[in-house]
């Protein structure tokens, strides 16, 4: 294997920007997004190690940015791990893989108390003392509330802002550290492979200069965030549109549970608003009603009423929605003390006041909004995923925490967990790398990088079929308004899963479904052309590496983002119609009741270099000889 290009460990960012820059860059490990799992990754490395950290946008627009509730973890001296656990594997209908979720919980009062070591805010117990310094609290210090599916108050929260107050901490940590460089508006295209199936790198665009580059790195941790921008309504920000898990799965990992997307009950029904309404105010006695009678539904529908699991309680809302035609039911807080509501929620009590809603005199019209991705990129609990020196943490990944319905904020303590978990064992694996390297021809006869590489495993599972791939092509391109179509198919895209991939669903809808993505495909093929040349997801200029001025880097850049969309969009449909059965997230209508043996959809990753196997799709390869000549070749 030849050397790749050299950087000095603490100079990524200045190399960026020199006269000479090639467009190669070398690095560490290659963290690609600056979300929670990213950033607690990064933090938790060793600081001999030089890290980069990709973020598609600014450092804010993140999921974990904007979540409101808390983390969970058993910290409460009348709660236990094996309560939180239970309370897991109930919520997630019998799909969570047990193992993982027990080594992930088991983990949580250690994760929330490195929060603690970072400087979060958390609230606090209120004490008759002086309030601690934050980055003196412990664990017992902190104020806990309870949302639904947990049999207590397990989440230990920041007022209701928890997400932006622990990314702030974060991001200044990663900041001031002298290993970590932190590049917003970089976005990562695809994964880098060698032919022993080692990932290297990947080919990234960088949206400030308007080029291309090829980051090669020794590791690689995939944490780039969920999908949830494929539908209309959506709590994720705009960048949110599953490119992590195709990148991985082009790369060589197998996906699960995709059908499994989890919709918040409570997104605020407002115009075109993403606003969440954080869980906690039902924990804390909020009351759901019906808009025109003033009753309360959930009472007759589970035992636990507002605070039963998030699936029961969205196709519940979903149900009053369709009966009273208005697009939305109310969530009444207004008889809970107004001090308390102003002090325990700040962020949603003057974000609604500034939009005329006064939540301590009038209820809040909310409706179910796409929230979340319990499937993702199979992962270990360690976070390693079927390509060697891939890691993966957070949304995009599966570690089967979730099964088919997530319990309420155990996503960002799996970010932490699981980031950390990596943190753990990428010094490790790059040891035994260094080590394979420097082996005699006759050691390395029988090894290669998967031999010191433990890829995930699961039980019980169900293997997707997809259908073959059609040549979508034409003559007909000149004809074809190219940015017209390219948003208006993507906008289509977002109501066209809301509709027939939302709360509920049937073989009817999702046929339809398909059929509609394989018509916008064959319009995307009328955009193709052989003067394009696309072989790369950009036609950069090799010489100057910037893109030309004439705006057709920006079109392919566009047409290969909604490609990926729209296979993404094939994947999670196909898997929900091959689910025959209606399970957490998952409700079938024409299949209403569990199947006996719960399995998980496992969707094989894309065979290299298959001809004519995923339109539009790019698959990276790097040859064992000639690293630094990486190369792609379009799979179409």
């Amino acid at each position: 294997m030849s050397e790749q290009p050299n950087m000095n460990a603490v100079s990524t960012a200045e190399a960026l920007s020199a006269d000479n820059f090639d467009g190669a860059v070398q690095t560490d490990v290659l963290i690609i997004g600056a979300g929670l799992a990213g950033l607690s990754t990064a933090l938790a490395l060793p600081t001999s190690l030089n890290i980069t950290v990709l973020s598609k946008a600014d450092l804010e627009v993140c999921s974990s940015h904007y979540a409101q509730g808390g983390i969970a973890a058993s910290l409460d001296k009348n709660d236990s791990v094996a309560d939180h656990i239970a309370d897991t594997l109930i919520a997630g209908a019998g799909l969570c893989e047990a193992d993982n979720t027990s080594s992930i919980l088991s983990a949580g009062q250690q994760a929330v108390q490195w929060l603690c070591e970072q400087g979060v805010p958390f609230t606090q117990i209120q004490q008759d003392d002086n309030v601690k310094p934050f980055t003196e609290l412990q664990t017992a210090d902190l104020h806990l509330t309870k949302e639904g599916g947990h049999g207590c108050r397990r989440v230990a929260h920041a007022d209701d802002a928890t997400g932006r107050h622990i990314m702030e901490a974060l991001t200044i940590k990663a900041q001031s550290a002298a290993n970590i460089t932190v590049l917003p508006y970089y976005e990562a295209l695809s994964l880098l492979t060698s032919s022993d199936n080692q990932c290297q790198g990947a080919q990234v665009f960088d949206h400030s200069s308007q080029r291309q580059l090829t980051f090669y790195s020794r590791a690689v941790v995939l944490a780039s965030g969920g999908l949830g921008q494929l539908f209309k309504r959506a709590s994720a920000p705009n960048v949110c549109v599953g490119d992590g898990v195709m990148m991985a799965w082009q790369a060589g990992c197998r996906l699960a549970n995709l059908e499994f997307i989890q919709f918040h009950p409570t997104g605020l029904a407002l115009d075109d608003s993403s606003f969440l309404i954080s869980e906690a105010l039902r924990g804390e006695g909020g009351r759901l009603t019906c808009p025109q009678t003033g009753a309360r539904f959930m009472l007759d529908i589970d035992e636990r009423a507002e605070l039963a699991p998030r699936d029961i309680v969205a196709r519940a809302i979903a149900e009053q929605i369709s009966t009273n035609g208005l697009g939305y039911v109310h969530l009444d807080v207004s008889h809970l003390p107004e001090q308390f509501l102003r002090e325990h929620f700040p962020q949603i009590y003057h974000t609604l006041l500034a939009l005329g809603i006064d939540i301590t005199k009038e209820p809040i019209p909310v409706a179910p909004t796409a929230h979340y991705s319990c499937g993702g990129v199979v992962t270990s609990v360690n976070g390693m995923t079927d390509v060697a020196g891939l890691y993966a943490a957070g949304e995009v990944a599966y570690t089967g925490l979730h099964g088919a319905n997530r319990l309420a904020s155990n996503s960002l303590l799996e970010c932490v967990v699981v980031g950390r978990n990596i943190a753990a064992d990428l010094p490790r694996y790059l040891k035994d790398v260094t080590e394979l390297s420097q082996a005699t021809y006759f050691d390395k006869v029988n090894q290669s990088a998967l031999g010191i590489w433990t890829p995930p495993t699961l039980k019980d599972t169900q293997p997707i079929t997809l259908p073959p791939s059609t040549d979508h092509e034409s003559n007909t391109h000149h004809n074809v308004n190219i940015d017209a179509d390219i948003a208006g198919i993507t906008a289509k895209l977002k109501v066209l899963m809301t509709a027939h991939m939302g709360i509920t669903r049937s073989a009817g809808q999702l046929a339809q479904a398909l059929l509609q993505i394989e018509n916008w495909q064959q319009q995307l093929g009328c955009l193709k052309s052989d003067s394009l040349n696309i072989t790369n997801p950009l036609d950069i200029n090799s010489e100057s590496n910037t893109i030309p001025h004439d705006g057709l880097a920006s079109f392919q850049l566009a047409h290969f983002q909604l490609a990926r969309q729209l296979q993404l969009a094939t994947l999670i449909i196909q898997s929900a119609y091959q689910r025959y059965e209606s399970r957490g997230g998952h409700y079938r209508q024409d299949y209403p009741h569990l199947a006996t043996t719960p399995r998980t959809s496992v969707i094989e990753p894309l065979p290299k270099q298959q001809e004519g196997s995923i339109d539009w799709l790019i698959q990276p390869i790097i040859s064992d000889t000639e690293v630094g000549s990486a190369h792609t070749v379009a799979n179409v």
